[in-house]
């Protein structure tokens, strides 16, 4: 009897299956669980290899080898030590952490090895990126010459980021970093946004979702959760999950945006996972490993010569202290910072960016002279009014004393209102171009407006050979 189906169908899932089964297994059993760590003798295996350990129930858990003395292997397991027993079998896989990528990820919520976790069915992927791989090469990198917008004016005015820089946004508990990235994710020019929810309670991952992303910025996005409940591994492993996927993304060449929040639960879960390995403490708490591995994290990454990554990292400043020491490693990996100011948060503020306190290294190479300009003269006064503020609000200072603090004076309520700006406000780079130009009193020309004004500005070499042939030009005549 023939069959009256003519379609095709997908055998891409079943081949994946053939190729990846392995054919001789290297097997241990559980010998010991100690805290976050599950010991057993064998299987042979090397360290980031995954492995499952097979329970009583038939229930597979994944478990990652963190730690090998003699014959004893460390693992980490992906999941709740509970129903672990001596002598449960543990099976090597041969392979480190593989994550599934491809198109078929827009849209959806993955965990920490790349399953989906949003009740929508499987995700068919077109091929596997490590979750650990190495930074492109100082020679792979590209320059970062075009601006990148997020919708916030604050940012895309007085901090202008470049397409491929990567930032960290500072602050402690409740100033406003998760409302910030969702403000940057629904308006951002990015083409693909990839987010990481690393350590974040649970019912704050549907809020983000629904309420500060919104199925139009959901339609474009990528999310990596791994719960606060989560152990360890998966919130170590979820932060350089999500970093891979917008690997891959920016393989095929597109301007991605990342965005972690935050890179303080991806330190604390490798500090769990490196005392409970034996790891001697070194700065408050913290074992040598946290600090060689946020550097690896942060540099993949930037741009290739493929695409671009622009990354947000947010970093949970412990007691406010900027100089704690996973504040101070992180701030010196990245090409600028902005810190958000909880006084600024407490007089309703928002977004509660200090400007003064925030820096963008690029800003000056992704924006136009006049721009440059007007944002200098902003700061100025801004600097100006800061520094005098005591003797303005205790009505010391008398007007007439110094026309700079004079004018500082009567520009700063002009400048709180555009600084300010409301969570579902979004700003277009016009508008803010415009808002600062009518701000400061300097013309801003439509050539700086584009993504790129640099091209638009003469180089040295250029004004030279401008000066020659005028001179040329007068001794002809």
């Amino acid at each position: 009897m023939k069959s009256s189906y003519t379609g095709e169908f997908n055998f891409t899932k079943y081949l994946e299956k053939v190729v990846d089964t392995e054919t001789i297994l290297y097997t241990g059993r559980v010998i010991a669980v100690r805290g976050l760590e599950v010991e057993s003798e064998g299987p042979r295996s090397v360290i980031g290899e995954m492995c499952t350990i097979k329970l009583r129930d038939g229930t597979m858990l994944h478990a990652e080898v963190v730690g090998l003395d003699e014959k004893i292997v460390k693992l980490a397991p992906f999941g709740p030590t509970k129903g672990i027993e001596v002598g449960c079998e543990v099976v090597a896989s041969g392979r480190s952490l593989m994550v599934p990528v491809g198109k078929n990820l827009l849209g959806r919520m993955i965990n920490a090895v790349g399953r989906p976790c949003d009740d929508k069915g499987e995700i068919v992927p077109e091929t596997y990126y490590p979750a650990e791989a190495s930074p492109p090469s100082p020679n792979e990198r590209t320059d970062i010459n075009r601006r990148i917008t997020t919708g916030v004016r604050a940012i895309d005015s007085l901090l202008t980021v470049g397409k491929g820089q990567r930032l960290g946004i500072f602050a402690g508990s409740g100033v406003g970093k998760s409302t910030l990235l969702s403000i940057i994710a629904r308006n951002t020019d990015a083409d693909i946004n990839v987010i990481g929810l690393i350590g974040e309670r649970g019912r704050e991952v549907l809020d983000f979702v629904k309420r500060d992303l919104g199925e139009e910025g959901m339609k474009r996005s990528v999310i990596v959760v791994a719960t606060s409940d989560e152990p360890s591994i998966c919130r170590l492993r979820a932060s350089q999950v999500c970093t891979a996927v917008a690997e891959y993304f920016r393989d095929q060449g597109k301007d991605v945006m990342l965005m972690m929040d935050s890179v303080t639960r991806f330190a604390h879960a490798q500090r769990e996972i490196g005392l409970a390995n034996g790891e001697p403490a070194a700065q408050k708490g913290y074992p040598p490993s946290v600090f060689d591995m946020i550097p690896k994290l942060l540099e993949r990454s930037g741009t290739n010569k493929k695409g671009t990554i622009t990354a947000f990292y947010t970093v949970l400043v412990d007691g406010d202290d900027m100089n704690e020491p996973i504040t101070d490693k992180v701030r010196g990996t990245l090409d600028g910072h902005i810190v958000l100011n909880r006084k600024l948060a407490q007089a309703y503020h928002y977004p509660a960016i200090d400007v003064l306190q925030s820096i963008s290294r690029l800003s000056k190479r992704v924006s136009g002279a006049q721009t440059r300009k007007a944002v200098g003269q902003l700061r100025t006064w801004m600097a100006t009014y800061q520094e005098n503020e005591t003797m303005i609000t205790a009505g010391i200072y008398a007007k007439g004393n110094s026309p700079q603090v004079d004018i500082a004076i009567d520009k700063h309520e002009a400048i709180e209102e555009f600084l300010k700006q409301e969570e579902y406000e979004p700003c277009s780079i016009k508008d803010t171009l415009d808002k600062l130009s009518v701000l400061t009193g300097i013309e801003i020309p439509q050539e700086e407006y584009v993504e790129n004004p640099a091209e638009f500005i003469p180089t040295t070499a250029q004004i030279v050979d401008a000066a020659k042939q005028v001179s040329s030009q007068g001794q002809g005549n």
